[in-house]
């Protein structure tokens, strides 16, 4: 196994290595005195976007050598820039905004230096999924980021199925264009859960938007555009673990024998057989009306 020497504490950026710097989401100000301070020592900083990073640099009196690094070259550029690393230089790695790597260009680089051993450190700071985590006002003791769901609907209702019966907060990102079929779709096939909506973190026009699935999306759909980056997430199913051997009409019969309501029946048969709460309540109100002379 292949391991990074360590750093002496006095180096703050040594020859041959990799900074991974998170940059603001959106407002300036919220960079670090050390995400600063490696990206003045840098001999060379790649770049989501080179012109995004170049204004924030200068907005410091900040000169460097940036180098484009992107989802169209990435797989071509960590290769020059890991020869660099390897000569000695000192490379800084940033996206357009936010922490590098997540969803974001930066692992093929970082998984190359990481097994040739070369040094490779985090500066921490801003992340959009635990900012908006932070703020979004859902449960944040267990959660799964998920990036941006599939563009294709198929494909999409298919991932959230695969996600239907998952306990935690779900988070995804998605962009202004696809946010309100994504919304539909996990309305779909989530039920009405509780979500949380941000757009334009840190920025002016920032927003939070929190209820129902139903509500945000009608929110939304109400509007003339939608613009700005989106960082989303629903509450995780409280359904439990699906009882071996039951079947949907014993259970409904069981609640509704029990004297439940419909809706509290639904919620015990979607809890016992692993079904929707919509296809539960269907089944309830079905068995209801066969029982009624």
């Amino acid at each position: 196994m292949l391991k990074s020497r360590p750093m002496a504490s006095i180096e703050v950026f040594p020859p041959g290595s990799l900074a991974v710097v998170a940059v603001p989401l959106g407002n300036p100000q919220d960079v670090t005195l050390r995400a600063l301070e490696i990206l003045r020592a840098a001999d060379w900083v790649a770049a989501e976007d080179t012109r995004t990073v170049g204004r924030m640099l200068g907005r410091y009196g900040i000169v460097a050598r940036l180098i484009s690094y992107h989802d169209w070259n990435e797989a071509e550029r960590a290769r020059t820039l890991f020869e660099r690393m390897k000569a000695g230089g000192r490379l800084a790695l940033v996206s357009e905004a936010g922490t590098p790597g997540i969803s974001d260009p930066g692992f093929d680089l970082v998984r190359m230096a990481r097994k040739s051993g070369l040094p490779v450190f985090p500066v921490p700071g801003a992340s959009a999924v635990t900012a908006f985590l932070s703020a979004s006002g859902l449960p944040t003791n267990a959660f799964s980021f998920l990036g941006f769901p599939p563009s294709q609907r198929s494909r999409r209702l298919e991932a959230f199925r695969k996600l239907e019966d998952r306990p935690e907060t779900l988070v995804f990102y998605e962009s202004p264009r696809r946010i309100l079929a994504a919304l539909v779709d996990a309305l779909e096939i989530f039920g009405d859960r509780e979500c949380s909506l941000a757009r334009e973190m840190t920025k002016t026009h920032e927003e939070f938007l929190f209820g129902a699935l139903s509500q945000v999306s009608a929110s939304l759909r109400s509007r003339v555009s939608i613009r700005g980056e989106i960082c989303w997430g629903v509450r995780g199913s409280d359904r439990g673990p699906r009882e071996k051997g039951i079947g949907i009409e014993e259970a409904t019969s069981a609640a509704i024998g029990a004297g439940l309501t419909c809706r509290q029946a639904a919620r015990e048969v979607a809890r016992r057989c692993g079904v929707t709460a919509k296809d539960a309540y269907a089944a309830v109100v079905a068995q209801r009306n066969r029982r009624e002379p």
